[in-house]
Formats: C-alpha cells, structure tokens, sequence
C-alpha cells in the first residue's frame, strides 16, 4: 500500500479551522491537536481517503465536541475553484426533489390530528411549496404532531417558515452570530404565510430522538422556549454551530461551523448538551404517546353538531392505542 503524505492535508484543515471556526481560541487548539497527531503518525497507514477522513473527524471532534466540525470524503471528485466555499446547487436540488424536499408524509390522522413527518430542513427558496402544502393541508386539524425523530437539520430559512405557520403574532425566533462577518442576524416569523395558519393557540407536539439534529433542533428549541409545542421523546444529538464547506482535496472536504446560534429567550443554544423533551421516551414510543394526548383533547372540544364524527374517530383511534 502506497502511503500517502497527509501533510498538506492537515495544513489545509488547520488553516480553514483558525480563519473560519466559530472559535478562535478552540480553532487553535484543534489544529494543534491535528498537527500533534500528523506527527505521531496516526494518519500514515490509513488505506485510503475515507478512512482518513473519519479518523481526522473524531480529532476534529476530540477537543470540544462540536458534532458539526467534520473532514467529509465526497465519492464524485471536487472540482477546483476560487471561492472558498464548495457548494454543489446541482446535487443539492437533485437530492431535495428525490427526497420529497424534506417531507415524508403530511397527514390528517384519524380524529383531525395533524401529522407532519419532516427529515430534512431544505432551503425554504427550494422547498417553500411543499412546506407550504404541508402546512395548509394541516392547518384545519384540532392538534398537530411534527416529527422531527429522522431529521437531520438543515435552513434556518425553511424552520422559520415552518414556525410561522404555528405562531399568531411576530415571534423573535432564533439568532445566528457569524465568525467571519462579525455579524449576529436575526430570524423571525415572517408576516405573511401563503394560504392559512395552524395559528398559536392549537396543541403541537414534536416528537424527538438521538439523532434530530442541527436545523430540526432549532426548530423544536425554537418551540419549547416559547412554550409553543411539548417534545416528547428522547435527548436531541446537541448541534447549534452552522456552517459551511470548503474544498480540501479531490475527495475531501471539510464541514466548519462558522456560526453559533442564541435563544432570544434562554440567550443560550443547545450545543453539546441536546433539547430536554418535555415527556422522556424511548423514540419508538413517543408517536404513540403524543397521538393520545392529540385525540384526548380533541375529546375535549365536545363531540356536538359537526364535531359528532371527529369525537367518534377519536374515541375509536384512542381505543386502538390502548
């Protein structure tokens, strides 16, 4: 096996760490880490470019755990370019449409209860139309659940979206300092949503797991600060540094957290530590548990006039949970 001289590697990383990292100060010890290892040899025998770049990853990951930080082997080669930043639009666009754009089902459950199964947060200038049907689809039903328990993260823009649709008044969101412009944006809900809200009174309830991560964190923290929406399920993975990607090699790139992101209610994020639910449950449970909270208050509203079959549906779909 030939090895190779992983060197330049490291310098790349390292110089990509210190001018963009959400940290200077950790950026620096990370990079002394990477060299330290560079030196003792960790990477020579490494057979090839995935290999090291999961080994660079847990190094990258050693000093703070920040899960965003990451060296990611890209199977198609990288193409050389000026910009710092590597962003394939074309795979990205290609991805969202095979993957329903973020949506895996929207559903009105057996006594007018909103599901809304969501795996990604696609960009809402990719995605809009389908959040947008989605949400409208929903809009009607006596209590929503939003599951969040294979979602992965994504655009802040596309959490905002969602979120706009289940707040009545102008809610202060979320806000994301930026490294490298200094700069600290502000997300809000915006002030007009096509077609009608879900509005900011209905019960919702997020279900979570150990791997909801990054934008799908935003959106559930982004509730529960508020006191929007009950999380039931397990401790979220614990990703709040946003970032980019930048070309390292052919088949490297590296993921750099360039962000942090700040409740404007807590002044604080969920980095490292994960979203607390509400009602602890082992993931494959917490559908079940949220759906019978859902219908028992449907049952609540009365099951006069044109609320006969609802009542109906839900005494009988509560009976099937029990």
């Amino acid at each position: 096996m030939l090895k190779v001289d992983r060197s330049l590697h490291i310098d790349i990383i390292s110089a990509q760490l210190l001018e963009y990292y959400v940290f200077p100060d950790v950026a620096r010890e990370i990079a002394d880490v990477l060299r330290a290892r560079l030196a003792e040899g960790r990477y020579a025998d490494l057979p090839d470019d995935e290999a090291f770049a999961a080994a660079v990853t847990e190094d990258l990951q050693s000093v703070n755990g920040d899960r965003h930080l990451r060296l990611l082997h890209n199977v198609d080669p990288i193409p050389e370019q000026e910009a710092a930043e590597f962003f394939d639009e074309a795979l990205y666009r290609a991805e969202a449409e095979l993957g329903g754009y973020g949506f895996a089902r929207a559903e009105r459950l057996d006594g007018n209860v909103g599901y809304l199964d969501t795996r990604a947060m696609v960009a809402a200038e990719l995605a809009g139309h389908a959040a947008v049907a989605a949400m409208n689809l929903l809009a009607s039903t006596d209590a929503l659940i939003v599951d969040v328990r294979r979602n992965g993260g994504g655009d802040p823009r596309m959490v905002a979206l969602l979120c706009s649709y289940l707040f009545d008044e102008p809610t202060h969101l979320n806000d994301i300092y930026d490294r490298p412009s200094g700069e600290t944006a502000q997300s809000w809900t915006l002030p007009f949503v096509p077609g009608p809200r879900f509005g900011g009174s209905k019960p919702v309830y997020v279900l979570t797991s150990g791997t909801t991560f990054s934008g799908a964190e935003e959106f559930t923290y982004n509730l529960q600060t508020r006191g929007r929406a009950t999380v039931v399920g397990e401790r979220t993975r614990g990703g709040a540094h946003p970032g980019v990607r930048y070309r390292v090699d052919a088949h490297l790139k590296s993921a750099v957290p360039s962000g942090r992101a700040i409740n404007p209610v807590t002044g604080t994020n969920w980095e490292g530590t994960g979203i607390v639910p509400d009602i602890g449950l082992p993931a494959a449970q917490a559908f079940d548990h949220a759906y019978g909270l859902a219908l028992r208050h449907v049952l609540e509203l009365g099951d006069g006039g044109a609320r006969r079959a609802v009542a109906a549906e839900a005494r009988a779909a509560l009976a099937r949970l029990s």
